[in-house]
């Protein structure tokens, strides 16, 4: 082994270690911890192994929806915005009169084809009544919300749309390493002396995940796809075209293998936070590393209920969603800024006042 390993971080502070040649082992300047060779190189080599099971792995994609039949094609349309090109699957008897994406009123219909046909649908359980009342409670005490963007000719658009997504199924294994402190504080002759103690805490063991969603569309925001889960999969039905008529489905445009980056991130995180969740009793604790090796999954694809609106106003696009099973909304306000400015300046002049009367009445007492 060369005498200095920079490379090498102090498992305690993070510093780079030295190797020491009077002790044989390995020393940290900032904190004077030191530690014998073989240990670091174990923590090294974990490291390496948590690096190597980063790697992305192999998604059965292959096994997510199937063709459409001729029959089920004949019945179906589609709806293609030039604005925005989303492309919105219907019935034959379903009219589009406007894009329920970015608003814009002319939609052209084409005759369907490509695409896959989706293994489940959630069917809608709420009504178009239901979203549209937790729509206005959600305006209502925004006082700064302008009275215009209320108008009912607005709140009247909101649509029923099937969102396709990915559902992905798979085994983790996993083997984190935390870094935790508790801190102790003591009183000696007018000296307080603080102690922080240094713990490596590993935790390992394996986590089960079933049909963990990713939207397979670039028009809806992720964020608010997130937000408003999650569902109650055992309301999934096989697919058929007899939950279409009256709603709207959009065609995916990000495939099963792209959108399987998305759905590692969310079950590496999920794992990492499960298990830091069980480290209990330290002031602080932060991840050394994690290693997380996922399993070949399966994925199915789904169409998902969600109630949706996107309005603009002055030259912005406002998108609301709201879960079509559970009811969860979630969605983007304007502010009215003459309206904020006015409440501002209704508070200062009195906030004035107060402070010029204690000034007056410092000045007094001096």
């Amino acid at each position: 082994m060369p005498n200095t390993a920079t490379l090498y971080q102090c498992p305690a502070c993070t510093g780079p270690l030295r190797f020491d040649g009077g002790s044989g082992k390995l020393a940290c300047d900032h904190c004077g911890n030191s530690y014998e060779t073989a240990v670091i190189e174990a923590l090294a080599a974990d490291k390496e192994r948590a690096a190597a099971a980063a790697a992305q792995p192999e998604w059965a994609t292959e096994a997510a929806g199937s063709p459409w039949s001729d029959a089920e094609k004949a019945g179906l349309r589609i709806y293609s915005c030039p604005a925005c090109a989303a492309e919105i699957i219907c019935d034959a008897s379903t009219a589009a009169t406007s894009c329920a994406y970015c608003g814009n009123p002319a939609v052209v219909p084409k005759l369907f084809s490509g695409s896959l046909r989706p293994d489940y649908v959630l069917p809608f359980r709420l009504e178009k009544p239901a979203a549209l009342e937790a729509l206005q409670k959600h305006y209502k005490g925004k006082r700064f919300l302008p009275r215009e963007f209320t108008q009912q000719n607005h709140i009247e658009e909101i649509r029923g749309i099937y969102v396709p997504f990915w559902l992905f199924d798979c085994q983790a294994e996993a083997d984190v390493c935390f870094r935790a402190t508790r801190v102790h504080s003591s009183t000696v002759r007018d000296e307080q002396i603080t102690v922080t103690e240094h713990f490596r805490l590993t935790r390992g063991g394996q986590v089960a995940f079933q049909k963990i969603p990713v939207d397979g569309s670039t028009k809806m925001p992720d964020a608010h796809m997130d937000a408003i889960e999650p569902y109650d999969y055992k309301e999934l039905r096989p697919f058929s075209t007899a939950y279409l008529p009256g709603f709207q489905a959009e065609r995916y445009d990000v495939d099963a293998a792209t959108s399987a980056e998305r759905a590692n991130v969310r079950i590496r995180k999920s794992v990492e936070e499960s298990f830091s969740a069980t480290v209990a009793g330290y002031g602080g604790c932060t991840t050394e590393y994690a290693n997380i090796a996922l399993a070949q999954g399966e994925v199915k694809y789904a169409l998902l209920p969600v109630w949706m609106l996107n309005t603009r106003w002055k030259n912005q696009t406002f998108t609301f969603a709201m879960n079509g099973q559970t009811g969860k909304l979630i969605g983007d306000l304007p502010v009215a800024w003459p309206r904020v400015a006015a409440w501002f300046a209704g508070i200062a002049a009195p906030l004035a006042a107060v402070a010029g009367l204690l000034l007056y009445l410092l000045g007094e007492g001096l």
